[in-house]
């Protein structure tokens, strides 16, 4: 029987690591890419705490199962040399930073939300969201279903027809099932990879201060639908914390209508301005809707089943990262996910780009991106928030 905690055969200790992880989960801002990227730099290139394999690994995996990208490949590297301990602590140290500034920045938002200065800031900051957020569709689609190529799309086509058929689901519906997720990545893994059980028909089958803030405020009925909800969108969503944007979208402000359309925006805004992973905005949501035991069990719901779905396969990773069928199975629900991200995007921007200056502040954010190299986010909705400022209090 195999053992779930690996040798300790590491050139460093957990609390070296530990200290690694609490860093970049502090300073460490650019998003999922720029996230996992530091990991390899750091840990595989300069310190040499981990090998090339074992980052591939990781990342394999990060890619194969449900959960924000950055953070599941942090977990694995704990995992690596120090176990279910090792997965736990950097799974923590990574998110606990972010998660106290979301907490901090909901607070702030209480109190001053509503205030003609306030309101000015996310004018400028919602749209240059919207900015960032659309190229990063582009880039996330380019990289989950092909590039923008006649030989790749046609040798790819079905993923595109998944991409197309859940953009447009979601753009008119402006809401997802995730079980058509599911239903188009079993799909495609029928079609391109059959597993055994269908071949075989006889084979079974199995299948988370202050008063005024409302820090302390909470509905235990809330708690609960929050716990369902964000463990339900930690355990389906595949890819990029921006993947799940979509998802949270359809029910945090259509189907439950826990806060409105600008409300959530800001919310995607926070993330964008915070290290860490961008999926930590469900720490900010869950703030708004039920004070910080909201944020705790939007957090917890959401990273547990990333936690979960890393360790538990972890030491069988080599032999399952190898079957086809899983990977046909995830290469449908990713090309799912990107196109109703896609449809989610078209319907957020419907509604946040209101005059030619919040488009203009868009699309200034999108060409920001692509030709200023070096240039993060967070320097991009900090001018973006001046901007809004000024344009709605001058002129």
């Amino acid at each position: 029987m195999e053992t779930l905690t690996p040798p300790k055969t590491a050139r460093y200790s957990l609390m070296e690591l530990t200290k690694y992880f609490l860093r970049l989960g502090t300073l460490g801002f650019g998003g999922p890419v720029a996230l996992i990227g530091y990991m390899h730099r750091d840990l595989v290139e300069e310190r040499k705490w981990i090998s090339e394999d074992e980052y591939r690994e990781g990342l394999a995996l990060a890619q194969l199962a449900p959960g924000p990208l950055a953070a599941q490949l942090g977990i694995y590297l704990g995992y690596v040399h120090y176990g279910v301990w090792g997965a736990t602590l950097t799974g923590l140290a990574f998110v606990l930073p972010s998660f106290i500034m979301v907490v901090l920045l909901g607070m702030a938002y209480k109190l001053y939300g509503g205030l003609a200065w306030m309101q000015s800031v996310f004018y400028g900051v919602g749209s240059a969201v919207i900015g960032i957020i659309t190229l990063s569709c582009y880039k996330l689609t380019v990289k989950s279903v092909s590039k923008l190529e006649t030989q790749a799309i046609k040798s790819r086509w079905l993923l595109w027809l998944f991409f197309i058929v859940m953009a447009v689901v979601t753009a008119i519906t402006q809401r997802e099932e995730v079980w058509l997720f599911i239903i188009l990545g079993l799909v495609y893994m029928i079609i391109k990879a059959p597993p055994r059980w269908i071949k075989k028909p006889t084979a079974s089958l199995s299948v988370v201060l202050v008063a005024a803030t409302g820090f302390w405020d909470f509905d235990a009925a809330k708690l609960w639908q929050l716990g369902v909800f964000f463990t339900e969108a930690g355990a389906f969503v595949f890819g990029s914390g921006l993947a799940i944007i979509p998802f949270l979208q359809a029910g945090v402000v259509g189907e439950m209508g826990w806060l409105n359309e600008q409300q959530f925006l800001d919310s995607v805004a926070v993330a964008m301005i915070t290290p860490g992973p961008v999926v930590i905005t469900v720490g900010f949501i869950g703030f708004l809707v039920s004070g910080f035991a909201g944020a705790s069990v939007a957090a917890l719901g959401v990273f547990l089943p990333c936690f979960v779905f890393t360790v538990l396969p972890a030491p069988y990773f080599k032999k399952i990262s190898k079957n086809e069928s899983i990977k046909a199975f995830v290469d449908g629900i990713t090309a799912a996910v990107v196109g109703a991200l896609v449809g989610s995007v078209f319907v957020i921007a419907t509604r946040s780009i209101v005059d030619i200056t919040s488009a203009l502040i868009a699309l200034a954010s999108i060409l920001g991106l692509i030709y200023i190299k070096k240039l993060q986010e967070p320097y991009i909705i900090l001018a973006a928030a001046i901007s809004g400022y000024f344009l709605k209090t001058y002129l």
